[in-house]
């Protein structure tokens, strides 16, 4: 970019294009993503991957500011404090690739926001940024779409692993809601990988998914069990199909509170 800048510099005859010191450090940002922005066609032929952060209180946008800078330094961000702000800037940048979304906003219910982008624009991954961390809050989000969900009061290094899975096509959920006591688990129910074979799984697609339970995606699934990605998604498909799941986000959240633990993957 700075290549690109010098040489308009000698071209047109332009001055510093960057703000004075004495601009706030928001209008600093602003002004180097802009730019980032209209440099991105010359470095390499495609716009930066986009990203909204919707929350109302300004701090807590500051904080996963500088969490997703630190993971992709070239992303462009956007900054949103209600619904109706949210909803218009996804409008009108409807490429936008992420939104970490709290679900407690001053002007609607978050989970009808979730909703209606969910319907909207499909291929937009949220990520739920809550205060909130109970079971069933967690359960509803996963439950109407959400890719992630991020408890307020986890820790950075812990942050940062979440939005980079998700980054890489994998679900984020918090162990709170794998957790289950003895008293609350399922007693009628099997929990052992006998009970997913007399739903006719294979040894395959059991190892299947016990990486979807580890949050990873279609491509390092089949990286790691050295297949195709086609055959991988053939094999999601019969996983919920045997659980009576429309998603794998609903099948790691019922095997899990089965309290099955994870094969170990197998030499075949």
């Amino acid at each position: 970019m700075s290549r690109w800048l010098d040489q308009r510099r000698k071209m047109d005859g332009f001055g510093p294009v960057f703000p004075p010191a004495s601009s706030s450090p928001k209008t600093r940002r602003r002004v180097y993503d802009f730019l980032n922005w209209i440099s991105a066609p010359w470095d390499d032929g495609e716009l930066f991957m986009k990203v909204l952060i919707v929350d109302d209180h300004a701090l807590i946008r500051e904080a996963l500011y500088a969490v997703l800078k630190q993971l992709k330094r070239e992303a462009v961000i956007f900054e949103a404090s209600s619904s109706r702000q949210a909803v218009d800037i996804v409008e009108e940048h409807p490429d936008i690739s992420l939104i970490l979304l709290d679900i407690n906003l001053p002007d609607r219910d978050g989970f009808s926001v979730l909703r209606e982008l969910r319907d909207s624009y499909p291929t937009i991954a949220i990520i739920i940024v809550s205060s909130s961390n109970d079971q069933d809050t967690v359960k509803r989000a996963f439950k109407l779409g959400a890719l992630g969900f991020i408890p307020k009061t986890t820790e950075r290094e812990v942050m940062l692993n979440a939005i980079e899975l998700v980054f890489s096509g994998g679900i984020y959920i918090p162990s709170e809601i794998l957790e289950e006591t003895p008293s609350r688990r399922l007693t009628n129910e099997p929990t052992t990988p006998d009970f997913l074979r007399g739903l006719g799984l294979t040894d395959r697609q059991i190892e299947v998914l016990a990486l979807l339970m580890k949050g990873k995606s279609n491509k390092i699934i089949a990286k790691t069990l050295n297949m195709a990605v086609p055959t991988v998604k053939n094999h999601i498909t019969v996983v919920l199909k045997a659980l009576s799941v429309t998603s794998r986000t609903e099948a790691v959240i019922k095997v899990g509170k089965m309290g099955w633990e994870s094969p170990p993957r197998s030499e075949s």
